[in-house]
């Protein structure tokens, strides 16, 4: 994967929109005119949605008249013109994060890790829990930790709690590192593509006619652990990311589970790192992800 977001100099902007002629040639001319360099583009046109995406990368040369905020403000003249659903922000600007957990500290454990070793271009605003049990581990970290416990009688007055805490920090993802609860539809509508999960199980799992083409419909990358975003239908989300691993009959159940955490924390590790770098795009059902 081309990486040069930690350059503090970079932008990145994502473009979808109906497919037509010369969208590619007004974005690239838009942004060369306005003194913009670009290191990397990525585009895909769906033939059967008629949808187009697209993504790119670029600078402002140091002998551009124009500033950042002054190419993003005038680009929505072109967007007009073109129907463009987009963003334009800086790359190096990390994505705040809340981290949501149960009991289970593996996938917590691997994406702090991560977030230290800089693999991960985000801010961890809080760790929040229906359980006490990792709180060692994120306070370790000096990360604020909040205990929500969650009964099914007051479901909804922790879930009110939980979208307080992430206008209150801004979060713009969060992130289900095994919290063993299920979401209401509401929360799930309005988390909509700002909430990933990871599960730990192949999914999905394709019966009656035409597999295949079912497997078409939602995108299907790979089989294993599966990292998806958050709907109302369980389990259902459009894909991010999968990961798989090979097993045979010498393989014990407690080998299984251990095979089955490295799975599961390779899977949500590089979802939040496809999102937060803006690689992926919601397409209906499924995702399209340029990595």
């Amino acid at each position: 994967m081309t990486n040069n977001l930690g350059h503090t100099n970079q932008f990145i902007l994502t473009v979808s929109c109906e497919t037509g002629p010369n969208i590619v040639a007004g974005i690239t001319s838009y942004l060369s005119d306005h003194g913009g360099y670009i290191y990397e583009l990525s585009q895909f046109d769906d033939k059967i949605t008629g949808q187009f995406f697209l993504r790119t990368v670029f600078n402002t040369q140091p002998d551009s008249r124009y500033s950042f905020e002054e190419v993003r403000t005038g680009f929505a003249d072109l967007a007009d013109k073109f129907g463009l659903t987009w963003e334009m922000q800086e790359a190096h600007r990390p994505t705040k994060v809340l981290i949501m957990v149960s009991r289970f500290d593996h996938c917590l454990v691997d994406l702090l890790y991560r977030y230290h070793k800089g693999e991960l271009n985000i801010e961890i605003t809080a760790v929040v829990s229906n359980h006490l049990d990792l709180r060692p581990i994120a306070e370790r970290e000096g990360i604020r930790f909040i205990y929500l416990p969650v009964t099914k009688e007051t479901k909804p007055e922790k879930e009110a709690e939980l979208l307080d805490i992430v206008n209150q920090t801004g979060t713009e993802l969060v992130v289900l590192a095994r919290y063993m609860q299920v979401l209401s539809d509401d929360l799930c509508d309005q988390l909509h593509g700002q909430a990933i999960n990871i599960h730990h199980s192949f999914l999905p799992g394709f019966k009656g006619a035409k597999p295949y083409h079912q497997a078409f419909e939602r995108g299907v990358k790979l089989i294993g652990a599966t990292a998806h975003y958050v709907t109302g239908d369980l389990d259902e989300g459009p894909i991010i990311e999968q990961s798989v691993q090979s097993v045979h009959h010498a393989y014990y159940p407690e080998e299984l589970v251990a095979l089955g955490r490295d799975t599961e924390t390779m899977a949500l590790a590089r979802a939040v790192k496809l999102h937060t770098e803006h690689r992926v795009f919601l397409s209906g059902n499924k995702t399209v992800i340029f990595k």
